[in-house]
């Protein structure tokens, strides 16, 4: 085996050696994101069941207050178009901020391809 096939040899072993750890690289990344999203979701379940016990004997406490001053269906339904309002706008905030969550990639691996995939092509034009 003369030096060149020995050269060419050595460099699709590196290369194939190079992908592998990119791709066990890609997938920690991957778990490790999964974990955290997945921890976090359960954390705001739990703080959104908590929410809604309080907001619903808040809003019990707001009906009965303004009923004081109107007839109770009317107090209501003015309660309740207001917390309808309220959702709509919450509900367009959440669906902004997860749209910036998205997509999941391995953003870490992909930047490290890229500068492997820059050094080699860097290396050949030497």
């Amino acid at each position: 085996m003369n030096d060149t096939q020995k050269l060419v040899h050595d460099l699709s072993e590196q290369v194939s050696r190079l992908v592998r750890d990119e791709l066990r690289l890609a997938k920690l990344e991957l778990v490790r994101k999964g974990r955290s999203a997945g921890l976090g979701a359960g954390v705001m379940g739990a703080a959104a069941v908590l929410a809604l016990f309080g907001g619903g004997v808040l809003v019990t406490a707001i009906v009965l207050l303004l009923a004081l001053a109107m007839p109770a269906w009317l107090a209501a339904l003015i309660v309740a178009v207001v917390l309808f309002a309220a959702a709509a706008v919450l509900g367009m905030a959440g669906k902004k901020k997860v749209q910036q969550a998205t997509p999941p990639v391995p953003e870490e691996t992909i930047a490290s391809v890229k500068a492997d995939i820059g050094a080699v092509k860097e290396g050949a034009h030497r």
